[in-house]
Formats: structure tokens, sequence, C-alpha cells
């Protein structure tokens, strides 16, 4: 499979929506804690709010199957 070049805009939205993607992920750990310590998940708005300026700054705002797409030939393939 041939590797995609992005653009830095699209390089930008990848690289927020990892670090949302990270952020929630480690959000949903932090609630797991010991039972009877459960709290909701919190991700920060500005984190959420990151990923979608640079999605709109990339023109990918709904477009998930282009985004994926690019998120798929960014992946290190092995």
């Amino acid at each position: 499979m041939p590797t995609t070049v992005l653009t830095d805009r699209e390089r930008t939205a990848v690289q927020a929506y990892l670090r949302l993607l990270h952020t929630v992920r480690a959000a949903f750990d932090a609630a797991d804690g010991p039972p009877g310590t459960s709290r909701p998940p919190v991700v920060p708005p500005s984190v959420l709010a990151e990923a979608e300026q640079a999605l709109a700054a990339a023109g990918l705002r709904g477009n998930e199957e282009e985004f994926f797409g690019l998120l798929q030939s960014c992946r290190p393939h092995g």
C-alpha cells in the first residue's frame, strides 16, 4: 500500500485526533479505579475543541471516511 503524503493541516488533524484518543483512553483508565471509587471519565473540552478545529481546518469535518483513510495510510504496517 502506498504511503500518503499529508498536508500540514491533515497532519495537524491526525495529531489532534491521536491526542484526543490518548486523552479519552487515559480518562477511562482513571475511571476504572478501585471498587467504590469510580468516577465518570473526564475529557478536557480544550482537547476536543483542538481536534474539531484541526478537522475543520483540514476540510475533514463531517468526512469521517476520508479522515480515517488518512489515519490508515499513516499507520505503520508490520
